[in-house]
Parts: structure tokens; sequence; C-alpha cells
């Protein structure tokens, strides 16, 4: 598999994880935090095989950065977490810079 490939794997499971940290009500909820264990879990899993082939600075960079954002965009549409335009344009500026990083060939 790509390296890429182990790399949003990683990205989604963190962000599924993060999703049921909110819904585990503290930890107070079993199977939610079972899912944030089993999400981060498979997130760092997946990040070690992607240093295989990757420089570590661009993955760790585009996995939070990519993580951070998509998280971003959740909690505005699943949670009706408040935004501006500050918020909007920062989250843009995460996703440009990842994709700047992608494109950049540094990985």
């Amino acid at each position: 598999m790509s390296p890429w490939a182990y790399l949003a794997i990683a990205i989604a499971s963190e962000v599924t994880g993060t999703v049921a940290l909110r819904q585990s009500d503290g930890f107070t909820k079993l199977p939610p935090a079972a899912i944030v264990v089993v999400g981060y879990g498979i997130s760092f899993w997946m990040l070690a095989l992607a240093l295989r082939k990757l420089d570590l600075g661009v993955v760790y960079a585009i996995w939070a950065g990519v993580g951070t954002a998509a998280i971003a965009i959740i909690g505005v549409i699943a949670f009706d977490e408040p935004t501006n335009a500050i918020k909007l344009i920062c989250i843009l500026a995460i996703i440009a810079a990842v994709i700047g990083l992608y494109v950049s060939g540094a990985g």
C-alpha cells in the first residue's frame, strides 16, 4: 500500500477518534471511549507505516493540519459550533498549507 494511503487512513482514524472523544462524555460512555482508543491506535500505527517512506515533518504536518481542519469543519456542521470569517479563513489557510506540502514533493 502507498505511504500516502497509510497517511490518509491515519488521518481518518484520528478524526474518528476525536469525534468519538466528544461523544464519550469525559470517557464515561464506553462505546465512544472504545472508539477513541481504537481510532488513535490505528492512527499511530498507520503513521508509523507512512513514515517508512515519507519525511517525518511532512507526515506530521499533513496529519495534524488535515485533522485540525476536518475537526473544525465537523464541529461547525455536526455540532453547531460557532463560526466566523476569521475561522473560515484559517481553515482554508491550513488546507492550502497541506496542499503546498504535498505538491512541493517534500515527501
